[in-house]
Parts: C-alpha cells; structure tokens; sequence
C-alpha cells in the first residue's frame, strides 16, 4: 500500500492525552486500495419507474449498499413508450434494456425496477414473460417484481436484481446452487441463493468491484 494511502486506513484519536486507533471498515480500505491501483469500482443506479410503491425502491436501496455500498437511488420516471407490447399487455424487457442503456455512462450499472409483467424473446417463443433479464455484457439491466411473491417480495427483488446486474458484468449462469447467478430455468429458486460463489465474486473483484462484506 503506498504511503498516502496508509494514513487513510487508520485513524488516530486524542482522548484524554491517549492516542486510540480506530480501522476503518474493511470496505473502505478496499475503495482505497482500488484508487490506488486506478481501478474505478462501478456504481449501481437504481432506477424505480412510477409504478413502484416507494418503500420498495428505498428497501431495495438498503439491501443493496449493505452488500455492494457504491449504490444509489433515483427518482422514479415513466416506462419508455416504445417498450409496451400490446398483444400480451406487457412491457418488452430488451426495450427497457437499451432506453436505460443510453441513460448510463461506462462506470455505471442502472437496473429498471418495474411492477409491470415484462417478456423477452426465448428461442421459438416471442414473447416469453420474466422476473428479469441483463444482457451479458451490458450497462443495464431490468427487474419486474411481477412475478415475485407478495410473502418476501424484497429478498426476491434483491436477489434478482444482483443476478441480473452480474450478467452485465459478464457473469455467465452459475451451477453452483446456492449462488445469485444460479440459472432459475423458467422457476423461482431465490429462496435457495444466498451469495455470490467464490468464483463468480473473484470475477467481479478483478473488475473492481469493492464488497461491503
């Protein structure tokens, strides 16, 4: 660690003429080491659109800086016109995917949270209903608490949101069961994710990402 960097990392404090020294969160020490290496460390935009309930958007916001802290909220906007599919009364996942893309710089991820039912094109089947979907690389992805349990809607939302903000990093499906990049395969299998696997996290560590934990 250089030299301007290790004065960060520890804090001393006069308390009663004795010097106390107080680490900083691992976290912090990890943002410090990645500028000191010239890595950027993305940042996550969420992006509620208007049909969202409020405290779900916030909720979300929470869950996500505890895991990844460089993480923001923005204010909520309407669902891109032109991604509305009319035969299904759908919103069309891709759609919403590129109108997002042109509204992120190359240091960012946005992911679209909608309550709106969203589909995309799977093989044969052109319209092909989702929880979420994040093309592999990309700079945006979208999330649909549509098809998500009422009963512990948050924890799902979470967990679809990483995964589908880990393909943008290029993180293909995982076979490891319990990790966030678990291929569902057309079910809900949240209940079973719990992290990212040791490889997968290596992967997004490489690229700069800074963990809370």
């Amino acid at each position: 660690m250089k030299k301007g960097v290790a004065a960060i990392s520890i804090i001393a404090v006069l308390i009663g003429g004795t010097f106390f020294l107080i680490k900083q969160p691992k976290y912090l020490n990890k943002i410090v080491e990645a500028v000191a290496g010239k890595k950027q460390p993305i940042t996550i935009r969420i992006q509620p659109f208007e049909d969202i309930p409020a405290q779900v958007s916030r909720q979300l916001l929470q869950e996500v800086k505890q895991f990844y802290p460089n993480t923001m909220l923005l204010p909520p906007i309407k669902l891109p016109a032109n991604s509305y599919y009319p035969p299904r009364n759908r919103y069309r996942a891709d759609s919403i995917i590129d109108w997002l893309s042109g509204q992120t710089d190359k240091n960012s991820v946005t992911v679209g949270i909608t309550g709106n039912d969203i589909s995309t094109s799977r093989g044969d089947i052109r319209d092909w209903g989702v929880m979420g979907l994040g093309f592999e690389p990309g700079k945006s992805c979208v999330v649909s608490t549509y098809r998500l349990s009422k009963r512990n809607l948050h924890d799902q939302l979470f967990k679809v949101c990483v995964h589908e903000i880990g393909h943008t990093q290029g993180l293909p499906h995982c076979e490891n069961k319990t990790c966030f990049m678990r291929d569902a395969e057309g079910h809900n299998t949240t209940a079973e994710e719990y992290e990212f696997c040791p490889k997968c996290k290596k992967v997004l560590e490489d690229k700069g990402w800074i963990f809370a934990h």
